[in-house]
């Protein structure tokens, strides 16, 4: 900070942050578009990643190291999750999650498949901006596989787009925008706008759910304490005045928190544990599994999720019609402790924070062209929303939890990384195509992120080098080998 500097309310936010007088970083855009699919998830002989834990399993099965979403926010240890689920009547699964081609079934590699945007941010996460384009016609998952399958890798990949699942028009725009009153209150909208020719009818289910850190035995959690005894909990609590339902969060480390929503909802309740016997045929250790709101809201399965309102996952269901071009808006908020009346501030906070992240975003190119600082603001918006929560800890990976994996895993991937343990927020390269960190691309991304975090940037940097001493982290799916020396001019201007 310069003497006399005047900052504006974001730059305040920062400066916050930096003297630790309030934690606007608590929360953010952590949560993974997939965490299927990835090395940490694979528990294979041959260290098949792909295929170990692939996108099908993913509605049923709980996830060892990492959540996944769309739109999604978490708190900085990813205790605690929030991200949109959607189904358009028409689909054979609840989207939950960003599809994609494994790099085995895409013709050049892996390749997501779905058309989302990150239109906005702050670097406080004060105001966050997420854009999904949701077909009204069935996704075409077999046919994107198929026909992707089928081409070579001299012909174009075959893209949504060429589907024709968007002809017409035929389509939600589905928005999510999140605005902090304070570091532990956070106010909600999802807007959801029907751009066809004709009514449509979406089911929106907002979902708020705990990751799961009780299934894997006894011993220290990633931070290197004793195991949190109770297991978090989510339940139904009385609404306050303007909401009309309430669903408190329990958690030992984290406290509780409120979930409100302002709008009329049927409140789905289940558990984040697999559901052992669509794996695996064996008997489920509960009724109520992960995979409890895909069977109750697409195969109608009124059992699948439980009548007494607790959980470790809940879902809010929204079903919506919308006339051609309609706009409809769902409206919540997550807060730490109960409120009295927690929809009653919302406008003016949505409003002071988009200004705030307009005039933020104009100081720090007071000279750009309107175009060029739109250009400016939504890359820098894609670098903040790449942030991920990223655990891994390469010996109680390869050891296993309660069932050994098998030895040979010991001889393959990461086998001399024993060391590792990671369980930070680090800047990714994507967070579908690449969702582990690659020190080589991330001291680029810290020389972006420096224009508007340089602390974060910083402990970026210090965060790949303070935790080693002969060996620095290159990346999580090849970190056998030596990273290249990119990092050593961004570390030299540290002072």
């Amino acid at each position: 900070m310069k003497p006399n500097e005047i900052l504006n309310s974001e730059r305040q936010r920062l400066e916050a942050q930096h003297d630790g007088r309030e934690n606007w970083r608590l929360w953010g855009p952590y949560l993974a578009e997939r965490a299927w699919g990835t090395v940490r998830e694979d528990y294979s002989e041959g260290g098949s990643a792909w295929d170990y834990l692939d996108h099908d399993q993913a509605r049923s099965r709980a996830y060892r190291w990492n959540e996944d979403g769309m739109g999604g926010i978490c708190d900085d240890k990813q205790r605690l999750c929030f991200a949109l689920a959607l189904w358009n009547g028409e689909d054979p699964i609840l989207k939950e999650r960003a599809f994609g081609l494994t790099g085995n079934q895409g013709n050049h590699g892996e390749d997501v498949k779905e058309h989302y945007f990150y239109l906005d941010a702050t670097p406080s996460h004060s105001y966050l901006r997420y854009l999904y384009k949701y077909p009204q016609a069935a996704y075409p998952y077999a046919r994107l596989v198929a026909e992707n399958g089928r081409r070579s890798r001299q012909d174009p990949p075959f893209s949504l787009l060429d589907t024709g699942v968007f002809d017409d028009q035929r389509y939600w725009d589905v928005e999510v925008l999140y605005a902090k009153a304070s570091p532990e209150e956070i106010h909600i909208r999802i807007i959801a706008s029907n751009r066809g020719p004709q009514a449509a009818k979406l089911h929106v289910l907002p979902t708020l759910w705990f990751r799961n850190t009780w299934s894997w035995g006894a011993g220290v959690d990633e931070w290197g304490a004793p195991k949190a005894v109770r297991k978090p909990l989510l339940a139904a609590a009385p609404a306050p005045s303007g909401a009309q339902w309430a669903v408190r969060a329990d958690d030992e480390t984290l406290g509780a928190y409120f979930l409100y929503g302002r709008q009329q909802a049927e409140p789905l309740y289940t558990e984040n544990e697999s559901n052992a016997e669509r794996l695996w045929n064996r008997a489920n250790a509960t009724p109520y599994v992960k995979d409890a709101f895909h069977r109750y809201v697409v195969d109608g399965d009124l059992a699948a999720v439980n009548p007494a309102r607790t959980g470790t996952r809940f879902a809010a269901r929204h079903v919506l019609t919308a006339t051609a071009g309609q706009t409809v808006t769902i409206e919540l908020t997550l807060a730490r402790c109960e409120r009295q009346t927690p929809f009653a501030q919302q406008e003016a906070v949505f409003v002071q924070r988009e200004a705030e992240a307009t005039i933020f975003y104009e100081n720090l190119q007071p000279h750009c062209s309107s175009e060029d600082g739109r250009i400016l603001r939504q890359s820098l918006a894609g670098m903040i929303w790449s942030k991920q929560f990223f655990h891994f800890d390469v010996a109680r990976w390869q050891d296993g939890d309660q069932l050994p994996p098998p030895a040979k895993r010991k001889l393959g991937r990461n086998r001399t990384w024993r060391h590792m343990k990671a369980a930070d927020i680090i800047s990714m390269p994507d967070k579908w195509e690449y969702p582990w960190f690659a020190a080589w691309d991330l001291a680029f991304h810290c020389a972006a992120l420096a224009l508007v975090d340089v602390d974060f940037a910083k402990g970026q940097i210090e965060l790949l080098l303070k935790r080693t001493t002969t060996r620095t982290w290159r990346s999580s799916a090849t970190s056998s080998s030596w990273p290249s020396p990119t990092r050593s001019p961004v570390t030299a201007r540290r002072v």
